[in-house]
This record gives C-alpha cells, sequence and structure tokens, in this order.
C-alpha cells in the first residue's frame, strides 16, 4: 500500500492547528507572567490558578481520553476472552473523577499546592519526597511512551507510514507547544483535541455501523457467530481480576499530578469540583463510539473485507483493532477522520504528562535538594528542560517496542500497586504516618510486586498466590486481585512501622521527628509582595475557607 499523503496532509493540517493554539495560549501566559507578583514558575504550572470552567472541563477530560483509552476499549470489546463485560474503562474513569471531585480537591485546593508532592514534602521533608518521586517519574514517562506508542500503530495502519516517523513528529508537536505556553497552551490545545476526538469519533460510527461485511450487533452480541460473542461473560473465579481492573482506574488516577495540576489551575474548590463531574459525563461520551467500533469488529467477517484472513486477532492485532476497522470499514476520507480524532487523543495525553513530570521534578527535586536558592527563571528553565528529556526518553521507548500494554502495566499498575497506599495515608491519615513507615512501605510494595512477576516484563512469578491457574503453555494466570492486596498491605506497614517508630522515638531508641510534620519554605503560597516581617503570619496553617478565591500565582 502506498503512502496516503491525503492522510499525511490532513495530519500536517491538524498539527498546524494545534500548534497555533499553543503559541496563541503561550502570549497569554507571557502577559501573566508580568502581572504576577509572586512565583512566576505558578503559571507554568498551575495557570494562574484562573481557568475558566469550560476550559478547565475540556482539558481534564482530554487528559483521561487519551489514546490508550480510545484504542483500549475497543481492543477489550473485541477481544473474544473477555468482551463488553471487561471494558470498565468508560465506567471506571467516570467513577475516579466523581470520587476526586468528592475526596481529594479540597484538601490540596485550599491550600494553594502546585503538585501533589507538596503534599508529602509537607509531612515528610524533601529527602522522602525525592525517593516517593521516582515511581511517580518514571510513571509518566512510561505514560508518554505508551500514547506515543498507540499513536505509531495507529498512524501506521491507516497512513501507511513508519511508526518511529509518526511517534517522533507527534512527540517533538507536544514538546513544542508544552514549552511555549505550560498549562495554558496544554489547556487551551485540549479544547481543540476534545472536539476533534468528539466529533470525529462520534461521526465514524455511522459507517461503521453500516458496514456490509458486519452482522446485526443485536446477534453478535448473544450469539457465537465469527467469534465468541462480543458482550462477553464474566465468571465467579475472575471477580478478583475485575476488581483490581475497576480499582486501578478508579483509586490509581487519583495518584497522577496530570489530574492536580487541573483542578489547581482553577479559581475555587467549587469550581475543581464542577469540572470533575461534568468531565465524568464527557468520558462516557467519548468512551461510547469505541465500544461500538470495537463491537462491530468482533461481529465483522474480515474475509468479506480487504483485510482477508487471518482476523487481526488471530494476527496478534487486536491492540490496534480500532484503526484497522476505521481503515477497512469506512471509506477513505471518513478514515481519515477517525484518524485525526485518535490523534487529537493522543496529543491531548502527551502535553500532560510532560508538564506534570517537569513540574514536579523543577518544584520537589530541584528547588528542594538540589538548589534550594534556585531563581523563578531556573527553575522555568529546568521545567522546559526537563519537558524536551521526557519527550525524547518517551518516544525512544516507544520506538523500542510496539507494545502498548507493556507501558501501561508500567505506569498504571505500578502506580496503583505501590504510590496509591502513599497517596491514601498522606490524605485521610496524615496524624498516623511518618517518614519512616512512608519509606518502609515503599520498598514492601516495590518487592511484593516484583515477586508477583509480570511475563510480559521477563519478571519470574515467585509468589504463588490462592486460586492460579497454570496454562498448557506453562504461563501462571493470577485470579486473586493481587494489586488490591499489595496496595492493603502497603497501607498497612505504612501505618504499623508508624506507629513501631513513634514508639521507639517514645523509648529515646530512635533520632529523628516522627510526631509533627515537616513544614518546608518552598510550600508557601506567595500571592503578594510581603516584607519578612510576615513571616510568622505565613507559618500559619490555612484555614478552609480562606484561600478560596486566591490564587492568582
Amino acid at each position: 500500500m502506498a503512502v496516503n499523503w491525503l492522510g499525511l496532509l490532513s495530519m500536517g493540517v491538524f498539527y498546524l492547528i494545534v500548534l497555533g493554539t499553543g503559541l496563541w495560549a503561550s502570549r497569554k501566559s507571557k502577559r501573566e507572567e508580568k502581572k504576577c507578583t509572586g512565583n512566576r514558575s505558578e503559571v507554568t504550572m498551575v495557570g494562574g490558578r484562573d481557568l475558566n470552567i469550560w476550559v478547565s472541563i475540556f482539558t481534564m477530560t482530554a487528559t483521561w481520553v487519551g489514546g490508550g483509552y480510545i484504542l483500549g476499549n475497543a481492543e477489550v470489546i473485541y477481544d473474544p476472552t473477555r468482551g463488553l463485560a471487561w471494558a470498565v474503562g468508560p465506567f471506571a474513569t467516570f467513577l475516579n473523577l466523581i470520587v476526586g471531585g468528592l475526596f481529594f480537591i479540597k484538601p490540596v485546593r485550599v491550600k494553594n499546592y502546585v503538585t501533589l508532592m507538596d503534599l508529602f514534602q509537607e509531612k515528610y521533608g524533601s529527602t522522602v519526597t525525592a525517593i516517593l518521586f521516582i515511581p511517580s517519574f518514571f510513571a509518566d514517562i512510561f505514560w508518554v511512551a505508551c500514547v506515543l506508542g498507540a499513536l505509531g500503530g495507529t498512524v501506521s495502519v491507516i497512513l501507511d507510514i513508519s511508526s518511529p516517523l509518526a511517534v517522533a513528529v507527534s512527540a517533538a508537536v507536544a514538546v513544542v507547544y508544552t514549552l511555549m505556553g505550560g498549562l495554558y497552551s496544554v489547556a487551551y490545545t485540549d479544547v481543540i483535541q476534545l472536539s476533534f476526538m468528539l466529533l470525529g469519533l462520534w461521526f465514524c460510527v455511522p459507517f461503521v455501523l453500516s458496514s456490509p461485511s458486519s452482522a446485526y450487533l443485536t446477534e453478535t452480541a448473544v450469539t457465537k457467530l465469527y467469534q465468541e460473542p462480543w458482550l462477553g461473560k464474566l465468571e465467579l473465579a475472575d471477580i478478583g481480576r475485575w476488581i483490581d481492573d475497576v480499582l486501578i482506574l478508579v483509586l490509581g488516577g487519583v495518584c497522577y499530578q496530570a489530574f492536580y495540576q487541573r483542578v489547581l489551575a482553577t479559581a475555587t474548590v467549587a469550581q475543581a469540583q464542577i469540572t470533575c463531574y461534568v468531565a465524568a459525563g464527557l468520558c462516557i461520551i467519548l468512551g461510547i463510539p469505541s465500544l461500538l467500533i470495537g463491537a462491530v469488529a468482533a461481529s465483522t467477517d474480515w474475509n468479506q473485507t480487504t483485510f482477508g484472513v487471518p482476523s487481526p486477532y488471530e494476527q496478534g492485532k487486536a491492540g490496534i483493532i480500532l484503526p484497522i476497522a476505521l481503515q477497512y470499514l469506512c471509506p477513505p476520507i471518513i478514515s481519515l477522520v477517525g484518524v485525526g480524532a485518535l490523534a487529537a487523543a493522543v496529543m491531548s495525553s502527551i502535553d500532560s504528562a510532560l508538564l506534570s513530570a517537569a513540574s514536579q521534578f523543577a518544584r520537589n527535586i530541584y528547588k528542594s535538594i538540589i538548589h534550594k536558592k534556585a531563581s523563578e527563571e531556573t527553575i522555568l528553565i529546568v521545567v522546559k528542560v526537563s519537558i524536551v528529556l521526557i519527550g525524547v526518553i518517551g518516544a525512544v521507548l516507544a520506538m523500542a517496542t510496539s507494545s502498548v500494554h507493556l507501558f501501561w502495566i508500567l505506569s498504571g499498575d505500578v502506580m496503583y500497586s505501590v504510590m496509591c497506599a502513599q497517596v491514601m495515608c498522606v490524605f485521610f491519615l496524615p496524624q498516623r504516618v511518618n517518614q519512616y513507615g512512608a519509606c518502609t512501605g515503599l520498598v514492601v510494595g516495590l518487592l511484593l510486586r516484583a515477586l508477583v512477576g509480570e511475563p510480559l516484563l521477563g519478571i519470574p512469578d515467585l509468589l504463588p498466590l490462592p486460586g492460579d491457574k497454570i496454562r498448557e503453555d506453562g504461563l501462571r494466570v493470577r485470579l486473586f486481585p493481587f494489586r488490591t492486596a499489595i496496595m492493603l498491605i502497603t497501607t498497612g506497614t505504612i501505618v504499623l512501622v508508624s506507629r513501631l517508630a513513634v514508639y521507639l522515638s517514645e523509648k529515646r531508641l530512635l533520632s529523628g521527628n516522627v510526631h509533627r510534620p515537616v513544614h518546608c519554605e518552598l510550600l508557601r503560597p506567595i500571592h503578594k509582595d510581603v516584607d519578612e516581617n510576615d513571616g510568622l503570619n505565613k507559618e500559619q496553617p490555612h484555614s478552609p475557607g480562606s484561600n478560596e478565591e486566591v490564587g492568582k500565582c
């Protein structure tokens, strides 16, 4: 198949629109920096805390509805071993944003934090925070690699260009506009990208549904025609794995800085909560097209299409079934609209991960440990250099392997298994935990996850679990919800070791402060010019309503 030049032209136009929007937003960012009397770096990281509510809704939705979300929904429902019963993405993402809005926004918003790691830094100090930041930092890098890999596979199917080229170009575009305007560029380009996704995916659905090569969905939902029914089934023995899949998205999602970057960029707690609730509904709406396309693919006689046999599933291409369906079940022009929507989904996730990882590194590592007296200009330079490096590393990883699922495991799985317990403790049990418990919990979580193993990473499964099944090829199938179990064990470890540390300290067998949080100079929000005599007043904790309307840097 020859290179699809019309498709390349349409992709080029889309990227130019995104870059133009990013350039316009960067000018807004520079205007805000000039008005800023406090930390200029906060304009880059949280946009001056004055995002319009509609922009905040769009950027929150676009961040969660990425390439992995779109392609993953279609893959799961098309996979004859899973089906709709296992397509938990839309439902779990909806719950994630509702839970985040109800329980996680106010603690960070009323104190005007800038990053999620600010909580850890206030509680444990800079050194422990730097250790806890490592899993989060790599999770963002693997998130970038995951969505870039998804785009590479999509573009290679429809446009017939090499996957590495598509990855490199997309990464370069995302890095450039994120560099230009920070959160403003990311947020306003998300508006364009979400519009492309919403209109593009729903525009393609009628053409996919009317394909003459596909049977009626109502028939194939419960009847085995070309493969197992796409409704799927959930056996009693599989309940544990299903719960694990749901909780990875529901609770694992609140461990990402990208979530907090958006709620911290709003003007008030109420606006942040409304943003989450509306975005939750939009995530459902944007998940339906990929589910329908996956169901149609499961109802298609591929021998009647130019794809031929064996089917995509038999060729191991279930992960890119959505672009395959767009390519072979839609007219050529329509498939280009679909690939534009997918490119928009990927770009909206990449920029979020780039900025979130760079912000945390510059603020919580560089400023707090490496160079405590760094100026605002230096911090901004560190943010920009970090964005470039993270983008390059993510692109190289995406080019090194075609397995999107591999990077998803490295990002979402590890964040839930290891970091979720840390986040829960610092949010809801701050008086019962300390740095000794946090460090021990991190080691225990990583050790248990390594012992459980992961075939895709070549890590042997050394720890047998209840309900394990051995397949004919000798691989162990885990039916026990081990990720949730690791998270709960890690939580218990953090609390118990923290209590033990307090006991030993009281007996004077352990030195160091284990009773009260460590307050950091960095975490004092700067809203106006003050003299040094105001320092004592700023040490007082913020009352829940005092910062509701504060936050213009």
